[in-house]
């Protein structure tokens, strides 16, 4: 039975094959969290911890609150750790037997992909706006235009990461030590170096150029100016180009990987 008879009973807005695929992995993912919302809440403990013990270190800063500049970091922090854990949920399934189930089913490949990938945008959009009303009433100006421009900028990002942490899973199979190893040894080095916490500001040269390479930092800089209510340009397109290019890398790797799975 072909994809498109397979989701013939199930009408909608999305056009069958790949986009219809799509649309049903990503529901499938999302039930999770449909059915256990608080879990969203027990993700942010870490984010609202980090608010809590280092807003009040912040410098005063003369034009406006020191959250400014702290807050698109947090969020931009969320956004990687939950894209990049999201391969431990694939790690559970390979070792159940679940996803080799999925595979010969007639959903395509590409669209187990695609769709675990987009879902990873509900849960940011979610954390962003428990972390928003958090912070507003503590002097933080929020500008909710920039803020949603922001998203699409760490959408693409998260879209990316998820995808690459899918990959991660497809080769580490049942070895789960070697997928938590591999995605604690990368992330830390990526929020440091994206001048999540502290500012990059006067870094020594080596570290500065680590950082250039770093397009969590361009993605970071961006949100900040976004968030801000600013457009600079250059600042923003970077931002966008550099969610881009992780999207692509992303979805091209996964692809590639989940493709290869037998």
């Amino acid at each position: 039975m072909s994809a498109v008879a397979t989701h013939s009973n199930h009408p909608g807005p999305v056009a069958p094959g790949f986009l219809a695929d799509t649309w049903t992995v990503m529901l499938r993912e999302l039930r999770p969290v449909w059915r256990e919302p608080v879990s969203v809440l027990f993700a942010m403990v870490q984010p609202l911890v980090f608010l809590a013990l280092f807003a009040p270190l912040l410098p005063e800063v003369s034009d406006g609150s020191a959250l400014q500049w702290f807050v698109p970091g947090i969020v931009a922090m969320t956004a990687l750790m939950g894209a990049s854990f999201t391969g431990s949920n694939l790690t559970a399934e390979i070792q159940s037997g679940s996803h080799e189930r999925l595979l010969v089913s007639p959903l395509s490949r590409s669209a187990l992909l695609v769709g675990r990938a987009l879902k990873e945008v509900v849960p940011l959009l979610m954390q962003t706006a428990i972390i928003l009303v958090v912070v507003t009433p503590f002097s933080y100006d929020l500008h909710l235009p920039g803020v949603l421009l922001g998203l699409v900028v760490l959408a693409g990002f998260s879209i990316g990461v998820g995808a690459l942490s899918f990959a991660l899973a497809l080769a580490s199979k049942d070895q789960d030590w070697l997928f938590w190893t591999v995605q604690q040894t990368a992330i830390f080095p990526l929020l440091l170096l994206a001048g999540v916490l502290l500012p990059l500001e006067g870094a020594p040269g080596w570290l500065a150029f680590l950082a250039d390479l770093n397009p969590l930092a361009y993605v970071v800089d961006a949100v900040r100016e976004l968030f801000a209510g600013s457009f600079d340009p250059g600042v923003v397109g970077a931002g966008f180009a550099a969610s881009a290019v992780v999207a692509a890398l992303g979805l091209v790797v996964g692809l590639r990987a989940m493709n290869r799975t037998t």
